[in-house]
C-alpha cells in the first residue's frame, strides 16, 4: 500500500507500525526512521498537493492537530485523493488513532500492540503528590503560546499526577501575556517550542517568574503519537524533583548580621510573593 504522511505525528505512528517503508510522500518536518525513499512535499502547512498526487498514494494521512491543516485537507479533497484525517485532543484519542491507522493500512494487531504498549508505559509514570503540581507547556515564546484545555497535554499531565495550569482556558492553545502566565501559578514550565531549531529555556527563565523550566523537544510532546512517552518521561523526572522540594523545603538561611532568633526579613530585591 502506497502511503503519504503530511504530519510528523502520523509519520511516527507509521514508523512504530513498521510501515515507514510504504510511505511514498512525506512532509518536510517528519524525521521518523525509514522515510529515506519518500518524496518530500513541503512543510505541513504548505504542502505541495500536486507533488502528493504525483506520488500516487493509495491513502493520505493528515491531522488537524496541526492548526491550519484544514486548508491542506480541502486541497486534497479537491484533488480526489483518499485521505484519512485525524483530530486527537487527548491521550485516549491518540491511542485510538494508532489503532485507526493500523486498521486502515491492514495491520490491526500491530496497532493494538503499539497502542497498548504506549498506554502501559504512560501508566507506569504516574506518582502521587500531596498537591498536584501545576504545569504550563509553552509552544512558542513570542508571543507566548501555551497548551490549554482541549489539548492532549491536559490528559498527559493528568496521567502523571499533575494538572495543566491553563486547564480552565478553552481551546487547544492560547496566546498569553506574561501577567497571565504569572496568574496561572505554574510550578513547572515546559519549553517545547514547535518548529524551533533550538530550545532556549533560558529565555523563559529570564522572565523572572522564579519557576523551574524543563526543555522537552517538540518531537516528544508536540506530536500526538508513540513518542509522547519521551516527553512524559522528561516531565515526570522534573515533577519528581518538584516532589522532593515539596517534601523537604530548604531551611531559610539566616541573613548576615542577624542575631540568632531574629526573624529574617524578605530577601533584598525579591518581592515577598515570589515563588
Amino acid at each position: 500500500m502506497r502511503l503519504a504522511s503530511l504530519t510528523a505525528s502520523n509519520s511516527d505512528i507509521l514508523a512504530a507500525l513498521g510501515a515507514a517503508g510504504q510511505v511514498v510522500a512525506v512532509d518536510s518536518h517528519s524525521d521518523a526512521p525509514g522515510l529515506q525513499a519518500a518524496v518530500r512535499v513541503g512543510p505541513d502547512l504548505d504542502i505541495d498537493v500536486g507533488a502528493v498526487a504525483a506520488a500516487r498514494p493509495d491513502l493520505v494521512l493528515a491531522s488537524l492537530s496541526v492548526p491550519g491543516m484544514e486548508r491542506v485537507v480541502a486541497e486534497l479533497e479537491r484533488e480526489g485523493l483518499p485521505t484519512l484525517v485525524l483530530d486527537p485532543v487527548s491521550v485516549g484519542d491518540t491511542l485510538a488513532d494508532i489503532r485507526t491507522i493500523a486498521a486502515a493500512i491492514g495491520c490491526p494487531e500491530r496497532g493494538a500492540a503499539v497502542a497498548d504498549a504506549l498506554r502501559d508505559e504512560l501508566s507506569r509514570l504516574i506518582r502521587p503528590f500531596s498537591r498536584p503540581p501545576r504545569v504550563l507547556v509553552e509552544w512558542w515564546p513570542r508571543p507566548i503560546i501555551a497548551a490549554t484545555r482541549e489539548s492532549w497535554v491536559t490528559d498527559l499531565l493528568a496521567g502523571l499526577g499533575a494538572v495543566n495550569a491553563l486547564g480552565d482556558r478553552a481551546g487547544r492553545s492560547s496566546p498569553l501575556t506574561l501577567e497571565e502566565v504569572r496568574a496561572a501559578q505554574p510550578d513547572l514550565i515546559v519549553c517545547s517550542w514547535c518548529g524551533a531549531k533550538k530550545l532556549r529555556p533560558e529565555v523563559i527563565e529570564a522572565r523572572g517568574l522564579g519557576v523551574p523550566v524543563v526543555a522537552v523537544p517538540e518531537s516528544g510532546l508536540g506530536r500526538p503519537g508513540p513518542r509522547l512517552v519521551e516527553g512524559a518521561r522528561q516531565i515526570a523526572a522534573a515533577l519528581a524533583a518538584f516532589s522532593e522540594r515539596e517534601a523537604s523545603p530548604a531551611a531559610p538561611a539566616t541573613p548576615a548580621g542577624t542575631q540568632p532568633g531574629t526573624p529574617p526579613g524578605p530577601a533584598p530585591g525579591r518581592p515577598e510573593s515570589a515563588r
